[in-house]
């Protein structure tokens, strides 16, 4: 197999020092990938050689591996809890160590920054491995007045999806799989000879783990024995069209496309993170003043693909937009995030929609998730392999 493209004695360019890149992409590079810069790291839109609908149905069927873009950022120190509590709606008190939380910032006026999963290393230690975006400058602006250390740990996140994803846990790793291991634990595990923290989380809603790259280790051993026991399994490389559809129909929200600064957590349908009732946080006082109307729901489309943008009217009048679009391969329909202008369009509302092809579709709201609403599958409740149509 073979390895990273080598450096040794190529001058550095500014261009190339923002753009790094994952430390197991030689793996990628014989599908012909194209890369986008995502916290300035490269990773992965699409291969030449695998279809967004292959992906779909390893990642529902089989077994999918994938490196991306996360970026963890570790708060470390006696006021690392409090400078969390400071930053996120959400209760960090109320998280034990060695567990998982799903987080975001937002602005003082409610406006979301950036999210995330949390990860509690230990009482005093936590990484947050966010999307796209700037969360660091954010932290530092906010930590000067507390005993805490903020920095980049150097750790890169792929994730192992799929319903297959546990019996490769259990082949892979050094000795025994954790126990438990339940959705958004923490365990650490090693593999090929290396120490490896490894999450119960993904990007996907299916069953599945992820694995973060440290410096101190082997990123290559432990990446191609990951692989070459996977393929046992059916697993394939993927690029972020893996997850496309099926975030979408299990209302995962992609930060600066699903929401940005002018929306806040109630408009995007993410309310219930929101704790009102913890000591002062960035926002609260915006958010005990802001409506709780959900304004963001799924949306299906027949026989074609929605267009991004404002793109849904009724009687010709523009009522809301598409944020987040896709063809469902399972539901045979286009599959979409919409948010509306007025929040009383919810579910069951009927709209034009414009297509990609510039044509007019009928579409109707949904809620989120579009199917598995209590998220049985990457809680490894319900084995849901489907059947391809």
């Amino acid at each position: 197999m073979a390895k990273a493209l080598s450096t040794e004695g190529v001058p550095p360019s500014e261009l190339g020092m923002s753009m790094a890149p994952h430390p197991l992409m030689y793996q990628e590079l014989a599908h012909d990938p194209e890369y986008q810069i995502y916290n300035g790291r490269l990773t992965p839109v699409r291969f030449a050689d695998v279809s967004a609908t292959e992906m779909y149905w390893k990642v529902r069927r089989e077994v999918i591996l994938r490196h991306t873009g996360e970026l963890p950022i570790e708060l470390f120190g006696p006021d690392a809890e409090r400078l969390a509590n400071r930053v996120f709606p959400r209760d960090i008190s109320k998280v034990r160590a060695r567990r998982c939380s799903y987080q975001f910032a937002c602005y003082h006026d409610g406006g979301m920054i950036n999210d995330g999963v949390m990860l509690r290393l230990a009482p005093d230690r936590f990484w947050m491995a966010q999307a796209n975006g700037d969360l660091y400058s954010w932290y530092r602006a906010h930590a000067a007045d507390l005993d805490v250390e903020v920095r980049d740990p150097d750790v890169w996140v792929s994730q192992v999806q799929g319903p297959r994803s546990l019996d490769v846990l259990s082949a892979v790793v050094d000795g025994d799989p954790p126990e438990p291991f339940r959705y958004f634990d923490i365990a650490e595990v090693s593999i090929a000879g290396q120490p490896l923290v490894i999450t119960r989380s993904g990007f996907t809603n299916e069953l599945g783990w992820e694995f973060y790259l440290g410096p101190e280790i082997d990123r290559e051993a432990v990446g191609d024995r990951i692989l070459a026991v996977g393929q046992r399994f059916g697993m394939i490389i993927t690029s972020a069209q893996v997850f496309r559809a099926r975030r979408i129909e299990a209302g995962l929200p992609n930060a600066g496309a699903d929401f940005d600064q002018t929306v806040t957590p109630f408009e995007a349908g993410l309310g219930r993170f929101v704790d009102l009732d913890k000591p002062d946080f960035i926002g609260k006082e915006a958010l005990e003043r802001a409506d709780r109307r959900c304004r963001t729901w799924g949306l299906r489309t027949e026989g074609g693909i929605a267009q991004l943008g404002r793109t849904l009217s009724s009687d010709g009048v523009a009522i809301g937009q598409v944020t987040s679009t896709a063809w469902s391969p399972y539901q045979q329909c286009g599959v979409a995030i919409a948010r509306m202008d007025d929040p009383s369009n919810g579910p069951g509302t009927l709209l034009d929609v414009e297509s990609f092809e510039g044509q007019r579709l009928r579409g109707e709201l949904c809620t989120l998730p579009m199917y598995d609403p209590d998220r049985l599958i990457p809680r490894g409740h319900l084995v849901d392999i489907p059947d391809r149509r």
